[in-house]
Order: C-alpha cells, then structure tokens, then sequence
C-alpha cells in the first residue's frame, strides 16, 4: 500500500505580513511549521504504515525552505519525500494548487490513498484536499476522525456538527483527516538522522508536466482583490461583578433604551 501525505508550511504566528502588491504572504524573516492540522494527516499515514507496512511519501508545493517540514517527516518516520518547488507555482490559488499536487501525485507511481489535513490555518478553505480527489478523479471523504483498511476498501467515519456518517469506499481514496482522529508522534533519534541524510530535491512545473496556463497567477480562476484589517470595535458596555441577576437587569434596560425590547 502507498500512501501520499500531502502537507504545507505555514507561519508559525498570527501577525502576518501583507504584501500590498501581489496581496499574498510575506514569509521572509516569519517562522514556519508543518500546518497543524497536516501533522494528523501524517500520523494517520504512519498508523497505517504499523499496521499493514505502507509506504509513506509526503509531499509539499513551497519555496524552497519548504524543504524544512518535509525533512521533518521523514524524522517522523515518512519514507520518501516531494518538493514541489517552482517559480511558476508563485500566486497559485486552490484550484491551481491542487492541480500541481496532483501532477506531483502522478509522478510517484501506484498511489492507493492521498491524505491532506482537514484545512490549512493560513488559509482556512478546506478546498485542496477535494480539488485534488477532483483533479484525480478519485472519491474525496472529508473530516474524517477513524480510517479503517480492509483489502481493497476503507471504511471510515466523517464528522460533521452533531454526529458522524460511516461510509466505505474503494482506493485509491483521497481523505481530508480531523485532529481528533489520532496525536501526532515525535521525531525519533533514528529519524532525524535519517532526515539530515536525506536528499531533498526541488522538483519544477516541466518535471511533472504541468501545463503553464494552470499555474501560478495565470492559472488562478480566483483572485484576492483586497486585503485590510477590520477596524477595531468601538464602543459597548462592560459589566463588571459576580451579581448576574443585577448585570441582566442593566442590559434589559440598556435594551429597553435602544427600543430593542
């Protein structure tokens, strides 16, 4: 069985940078991490990879200091790795991003299942994990929190606001995992030197031959206009004390002043 773990390095901070020109991140000087969210993701790989001797190969679209978190993985445990590391990829937007991976998947031979976090924490749009199913042509199983292997079919449970579905599946399969579905390992002695061994090569757009005009900015069917940062509120009441009888007493007649009530 061959599992991809497909993850991201995102800034380890809430105060980012915008550049006001191409409206993206500025990421130079920032600290980066493996997207929180991906670590479950990778975990799930190697559970399986205990469990029914998988291989795991995680791979990455960044610059090329992505290779950090990948170099990470295999310190976890991850066979093999992917950079996907081109100029050609800069601006891209979900769509064009999951086309890229995609691309990369293709390249690694026999794949049964791809595995993604459930979002990214810069981004938060939940959209590459099914835009590469659909860039696959394989099914897409989303907030996943148990996974289940049996031959050829994964049976696994989907979370969603006051329960859960079980669903089966045949592979190849590309899941979006949940935190709650497992707690990431640490790296291990053996692993990290095995990490540093390791040789992390950047692969480009033609090596995966990907088409240019689904690339980049050009490739992006959608566009970030305008970023700014919403204005403070103003204003309001504070209540203060451990009375709550009297504190809704004051907000009922703070109501009744507005007419809301």
């Amino acid at each position: 069985m061959h599992i991809v773990v497909c993850i991201k390095q995102v800034p380890n901070t809430t105060q980012v940078k915008i550049n006001p020109e191409t409206n993206t991140l500025i990421r130079e000087g920032v600290e980066s991490i493996i997207n929180p969210f991906d670590e479950n993701a990778l975990e799930a790989a190697l559970v399986l990879k205990d469990t029914l001797g998988a291989k795991v190969t995680v791979v990455t679209m960044g610059p090329p200091q992505a290779e950090a978190i990948l170099r990470e993985s295999i310190s976890r445990g991850a066979d093999a790795v992917l950079l996907l590391s081109d100029r050609a990829f800069a601006g891209s937007d979900t769509w064009a991003t999951s086309y890229a991976l995609a691309q990369g998947i293709k390249t690694l031979g026999p794949v049964d299942l791809v595995l993604f976090g459930k979002q990214a924490i810069d981004g938060d749009t939940a959209q590459v994990g099914p835009g590469v199913g659909e860039h696959l042509g394989w099914p897409v199983i989303t907030f996943v929190r148990k996974i289940e292997v049996d031959g050829n079919l994964l049976r696994v449970e989907s979370v969603f606001e006051d329960g859960f579905d079980r669903i089966e599946v045949a592979l190849p399969a590309v899941l979006t995992v949940v935190k709650e579905i497992n707690i990431p390992r640490m790296a291990s002695l053996k692993g990290r030197m095995a990490s540093r061994k390791a040789v992390v090569a950047p692969v480009t757009a033609a090596a995966i031959a990907a088409r240019p005009e689904c690339l980049g900015l050009r490739g992006s069917p959608t566009r970030v206009i305008k970023i700014f940062t919403p204005p403070k509120k103003t204003g309001g009441l504070k209540l203060d004390g451990a009375d709550a009888a009297a504190a809704a007493k004051t907000v009922v007649g703070k109501l009744r002043e507005l007419k809301i009530v």
